[in-house]
């Protein structure tokens, strides 16, 4: 913890951070530069904490305001700002619109919002029409309607909304992403990705303070059962793409000379969470006799204006082990995530085979981690919500567009909405719409690789 403190008081004022901001920003600078930045949060619950907790590490921040409709949460939030050394905020929670009054505030430059998916986006414009800089947890939005309202209140405000997808910022995806700037792969081709994480555990619990092993959700549970759950019962779709898509879409330049064109998608029976609710409660329990909509594997599948395939997959509801399902394909070998392996014609040990990835990720670990990855200790997620919090704050403490924007909010959370109508039409072809409204074909890639500490 001291490690990362003092790294951050050495460079709270060297330049754009991690380096992955564009050359192009779309909106006006409403807001003043600043050395420290005053920030609130919206929603502190296991996730907003967690983002809180690495803020508080940082010298150049001030916490000003929390938010919260748990009680519950404030007086942890509250505790762990005192203990760290930080002056008691102003505190909003006494109905689900108070975030508002916390907007209002002079005192605030820039909000992370943690909540629930349906305020999302809510919460995020309400955030850029009072020149906030927002920073909202993935998915970033539901419906198309959203996704648009992301990126015409950005560009009417000209204020700032970043899609904290940590997952960018995983080593072995930025060493991989090293490999592909370094056109190790050769010409991309193809891709696989997803979120693939047996969550029957989260999806219920014991409607008890204890949060045990139950078939209870909605409003007799707690944490994510509260309402992640409902989302299982009403929506056949992928609910949850950013977490393997927003790597991809970094590594083809998605938004920046490349874009996603259509989607196909389609959707397995659901069976996994009745049968999780039959087994630890009986056929006897009300929730026993619910149709579950979610099928429990969603396969999708886009192409990209560059005609390079993608398909993400979307699997919560079976047991399984976790995995993002990474791979990475050009016309010069590929690397995949599970099994840990890599080929690259003509220098793979042997002919045909796979090598361990170790090496290959460790001779191509990004200079980001390499050099800054201590200080990434204990920052949650193994190290990389420390570089996504960091890019939040040092792109907020200069105003200028973050390294994963409102296009890129709409852009991969579009993949819910598009989804949910291929499936309900036998698999349909889904167009995406062009949220850049054509300025993808000559918007400059980020320079993901300079460092610029």
């Amino acid at each position: 913890m001291g490690s990362r403190r003092n790294f951050v008081k050495k460079t709270a004022l060297a330049g754009a951070g991690i380096a992955t901001m564009p050359n192009v920003s779309f909106g006006a600078f409403t807001g003043p530069k600043t050395d420290k930045l005053n920030m609130a949060f919206i929603g502190v619950g296991g996730r907003g904490a967690s983002h809180l907790r690495n803020i508080l590490q940082r010298t150049d921040v001030n916490v000003t305001a929390i938010c919260d409709i748990d009680p519950k949460r404030i007086d942890v939030s509250l505790k762990m700002i005192d203990d760290a050394g930080f002056k008691k905020p102003k505190t909003f929670g006494s109905n689900d619109y108070d975030y508002r009054n916390l907007l209002e505030l002079k005192e605030v430059d820039a909000v992370i919002i943690a909540t629930p998916w349906l305020w999302h986006v809510r919460m995020s414009t309400d955030a850029m029409k009072a020149g906030k800089y927002a920073g909202v947890e993935v998915s970033a939005a539901n419906t198309m309607e959203e996704c648009w309202d992301l990126v015409n209140v950005h560009e009417k405000t000209g204020s700032h909304v970043m899609i904290l997808e940590n997952v960018n910022y995983r080593r072995d995806v930025l060493a991989v992403l090293n490999m592909v700037k370094q056109n190790l792969f050769g010409e991309l081709l193809h891709f696989r990705c997803g979120y693939q994480h047996d969550l029957r555990g989260v999806f219920f619990d014991s409607g008890k303070p204890d949060h045990g092993k139950g078939v209870e959700f909605g409003d007799k549970a707690y944490s994510e059962a509260a309402w992640r759950t409902q989302h299982n019962l009403m929506q056949n779709a992928d609910v949850y793409p950013t977490h393997g898509v927003g790597p991809i879409a970094a590594m083809c330049d998605i938004n920046r000379g490349n874009r996603f064109m259509s989607l196909t998608s389609h959707a397995t029976k659901a069976r996994g969470l009745h049968k999780y609710i039959v087994d630890n409660a009986g056929e006897d329990h009300p929730n026993a006799k619910l149709k579950w909509k979610l099928g429990d594997v969603i396969t999708s599948t886009i192409e990209t204006a560059n005609h390079e395939t993608i398909i993400v997959t979307h699997d919560c509801s079976s047991p399984r082990p976790y995995s993002l399902g990474f791979r990475v394909q050009g016309t010069e070998g590929l690397w995949e995530v599970d099994g840990n392996r890599i080929y690259i014609e003509g220098q793979a040990q042997k002919p045909h085979q796979w090598d361990v990835a170790d090496e290959w990720l460790k001779k191509y670990d990004h200079p980001l981690w390499k050099k800054y990855g201590e200080h990434a200790e204990g920052a949650g997620h193994g190290g990389m919500d420390f570089f996504v919090d960091h890019a939040f704050v040092e792109s907020a403490k200069q105003n200028i567009a973050p390294p994963m924007d409102a296009y890129d909010c709409a852009a991969w959370s579009a993949i819910t909405p598009l989804s949910e109508v291929s499936i309900e039409n036998n698999g349909a072809p889904q167009d995406f719409p062009d949220f850049t409204r054509g300025l993808w074909i000559n918007r400059e890639p980020y320079n993901w690789m300079k460092d610029t500490y």
